[in-house]
């Protein structure tokens, strides 16, 4: 399979370190291009220091949504979530592209009761439950996070890669199953359905625990949101992008911070 498209270079790509105490949360599928019509994948998921490793917490799959080819909803097979890590399977039924995605919209607020720091993370609608009436230095933040990765049984379509303009979101030029070694794919990056310009996305390959120096790099969207990445090697990667405004549909929260990562595997070229 070759690159469907593609694009000159549209932003630098600059080695700079992510924080290695930074917890990243992903999805990882055991395989994400298969030639049959009639697949199985299994899906970890966690949330962890070092990159797929699972040392910290499963990901929670309450808002797991699978999306078949066709844009319907397709349940999960044997959801499960141990210590470190949650897992489900697949059944890839239908040609095409399919997105697993765990789309999350919360707050989280600090506060001073009694003259102690309090921290608090939940739903909008328990705000006024939880927390004290008349908290002080009260801090409310609307908290969006999208996490997806995409798996395509023969041949791929694009239904799935059609934004919903809620948050923080990737649109890809280069279909994300179509991704290789050497090659430079191609993506933008939208905010509310409209270009998110000059945002920096952090980019990581997975793999660290058995090297010497993490594999790292970043990019930044141009006016159109749109930024390139030429992949070193082979294998899974993480991309990040986060955006705070003020553009918060809870009347409590004055902030507003969104995110939006994906797990992409690369193969040899």
């Amino acid at each position: 399979m070759k690159p469907l498209l593609k694009w000159s270079t549209l932003a630098v790509a600059l080695v700079l370190p992510i924080s290695a105490d930074a917890h990243r949360a992903w999805l990882l599928p055991s395989a994400t291009v298969l030639s049959g019509n009639d697949e199985w994948i299994s899906v970890d998921a966690a949330i962890s220091n070092g990159l797929f490793n699972f040392e910290h917490q499963p990901l929670r799959l309450d808002n797991l949504v699978v999306t078949a080819p066709d844009g319907s909803a397709l349940n999960p097979e044997n959801p499960s979530t141990g210590k470190y890590r949650s897992t489900f399977d697949v059944h890839l039924s239908k040609p095409g592209t399919y997105k697993l995605a765990v789309v999350s919209d919360g707050v989280s607020a600090s506060y001073k009761e009694n003259g102690e720091r309090k921290r608090w993370r939940g739903k909008p609608e328990n705000l006024s439950k939880d927390i004290p009436a008349g908290a002080e230095d009260l801090k409310v933040t609307q908290n969006l996070r999208r996490l997806e990765t995409f798996v395509t049984a023969g041949k791929p379509n694009d239904v799935v890669l059609k934004p919903t303009g809620q948050g923080l979101e990737l649109i890809p030029v280069t279909h994300p199953n179509d991704l290789f070694a050497k090659s430079t794919a191609s993506f933008v990056l939208q905010i509310d359905g409209k270009p998110a310009a000059d945002v920096k996305v952090a980019i990581a390959r997975g793999g660290e625990r058995y090297r010497t120096k993490p594999d790292e790099q970043s990019a930044t969207t141009d006016k159109d949101g749109k930024f390139s990445v030429t992949w070193p090697e082979p294998g899974m990667y993480w991309m990040e992008a986060e955006i705070t405004d003020d553009k918060s549909t809870v009347k409590e929260a004055k902030e507003r911070r969104v995110t939006y990562a994906v797990t992409l595997e690369v193969l040899p070229e």
